[in-house]
């Protein structure tokens, strides 16, 4: 494997701490373009990227304050829209909905793997990113936001990004944990 791609896949981190300055727009449409080599079963390319501005994010951040402070309280909401808040880039992955059973989990999956390249991509521009699926992306004030209809599309996740603040470390299991060789 070329070292640089092993780099970009061992080093890529989830982030949750991001310094305030927004990467290049042309960066991130260039990730967005590379996630779209996804695998995907029949070349549906079952994927639609939201890219949300200040004010869709804003909204975003106060639809789950709300969602927060009916489950957890007043003090775990402003919490959350402060650290919310602070995010610099905002973007939401949906997959498009189909009533074939195996083309749904065949889609999701596709989704998944454009995720997981957008994420990596980044990661190469020094772009740190989170793939959220916490409550706020199933309510349907969250839809209404994105003027998405939920018979037509799931979302997949609510994916931050921007230059990483802190970068933790990680480390994996070792291949023999959970490798099973058969004959």
């Amino acid at each position: 494997m070329d070292s640089s791609i092993a780099d970009v896949i061992r080093g890529r981190r989830t982030i949750g701490s991001f310094r305030p300055e927004i990467p290049a727009q042309a960066t991130i449409d260039e990730a967005i373009e590379l996630a779209s080599w996804a695998p995907n079963h029949k070349k549906t390319e079952p994927w639609r990227v939201y890219q949300l501005g200040p004010q869709s994010a804003a909204a975003v951040v106060e639809l789950n304050a709300g969602l927060v402070e009916q489950k957890k309280g007043l003090q775990e909401a402003q919490s959350k829209r402060k650290s919310w808040s602070a995010v610099p880039g905002w973007l939401v992955v949906t997959c498009l909905r189909t009533d074939d059973a195996f083309r749904h989990e065949e889609d999701y999956a596709a989704c998944c793997c454009f995720v997981q390249n957008l994420m990596l991509s980044l990661w190469a521009n020094e772009i740190g990113s989170k793939w959220s699926t916490s409550d706020v992306t199933r309510d349907p004030g969250f839809f209404e936001l994105l003027k998405v209809d939920p018979a037509k599309e799931r979302v997949v996740g609510l994916i931050w990004y921007g230059y990483p603040s802190v970068v933790p470390d990680q480390n994996r299991k070792a291949v023999t944990d959970f490798l099973v060789r058969l004959p």
